[in-house]
């Protein structure tokens, strides 16, 4: 029923963008100036990290640019799936959305390098990472030719491995059992090479699928457990850290090159609010997850030692660089952080 009525919804939401387009034109002169309705789309609750930082660029473009400008933000998928979001936003019928790194990977083999697991050695590497220019704008600037560019990216923690009643505190243990994975190549192989199988599906049906026993477990970070209920049917979470994925946001191209400099200046200072608000809400919002799974949902979390996985997933880094040699210079900046920001462990 949700699906059918988000479908609904963006279909009525096409049609009024189309009617606007065309009426605009006929109304005339009007001492009522235009504002331009810039709308924002992303598949999270209004208490998640992401929304509290769109609503914060929000309050600023609409504080700064309010006489020009109309921010709109439209959470929990109501402009659609986030593949449907993508495709909008590179039509222009939206101006920016939230994207997972799993979905992008299909517009750009660049992205591939985000989905290796074990590629940054720590949390601290991730971060200095993706805050350097030199290593994201390769990445985020190799859609363009799809219409659309990245403009920041946003922290969305660690993916570790969790299960309905088999710990997992080796890469043993997930021998047998079926895991929830993203809808990627390298997330398939990445089991594969783990021992368990890889069940790809959409995260909204990931819920249904771990309490009718469809599948074992799932992997994603500490929320998952306490704003989608995972921890209600999951009693074992183990930081195993294999992947620390960016989200995304995008946006679209023929929007950002009709901001004039000084409009461009405004939008760019509030990317960096984004990123800077949503890290800063991510720390709050784990730990807060963290202390409900633990003492409400009776979540048992796991330490396991990470180098046998970490052996494990070696080929499949091999593998990527060789296929996609243009990464092989992204792969080299992120082992220099790796080195001056090494594993620390519990």
């Amino acid at each position: 029923m949700k699906r059918i009525y988000q479908r609904h919804f963006l279909l009525n939401f096409l049609f009024l963008t189309i009617f606007i387009a065309i009426a605009l034109p006929l109304t005339g002169c009007s001492s009522v100036p235009h504002r331009r309705i810039v709308r924002i789309g992303h598949n999270q609750s209004t208490n998640h990290p992401t929304h509290i930082a769109l609503t914060a660029f929000q309050n600023y473009i609409n504080e700064h640019l309010g006489d020009r400008y109309i921010v709109e933000v439209y959470p929990s998928e109501l402009l659609g799936s986030q593949t449907d979001m993508v495709q909008l936003t590179q039509t222009g019928a939206i101006d920016y959305c939230i994207a997972s790194n799993a979905i992008l990977e299909t517009f750009s083999k660049n992205y591939e390098i985000f989905n290796l697991p074990y590629l940054f050695a720590s949390a601290d590497s991730y971060h200095h990472a993706m805050d350097d220019p030199q290593i994201t704008t390769p990445i985020f600037t190799a859609t363009q030719k799809a219409g659309f560019t990245a403009v920041t990216w946003l922290d969305a923690g660690t993916r570790n491995f969790y299960t309905v009643n088999k710990p997992v505190k080796s890469p043993a243990d997930l021998k047998g059992l079926k895991i929830r994975v993203q809808q990627s190549p390298t997330n398939i192989e990445m089991m594969r090479l783990l021992g368990g199988s890889a069940t790809p599906m959409g995260f909204g049906d990931v819920y249904t699928a771990l309490q009718s026993n469809i599948i074992d477990g799932a992997e994603n970070n500490e929320m998952a457990l306490t704003d989608n209920g995972h921890g209600d049917v999951c009693k074992y979470y183990s930081y195993d850290m294999h992947q620390m994925v960016p989200d995304i946001l995008i946006a679209n191209n023929a929007f950002i090159q009709s901001l004039s400099d000084e409009e461009l200046a405004i939008f760019e200072e509030g990317y960096r609010r984004i990123n800077q608000i949503q890290r800063e809400e991510w720390v709050k919002a784990v730990d807060a997850a963290r202390k409900k799974a633990a003492e409400q949902q009776k979540v048992q979390f796991l330490y396991p030692d990470q180098a046998p996985f970490v052996e494990a997933c070696a080929p499949l880094h091999r593998s990527v660089l060789q296929n996609n040699p243009h990464i092989q210079p992204i792969y080299d900046a992120i082992q220099e952080y790796n080195a001056l920001y090494p594993t620390i462990t519990e």
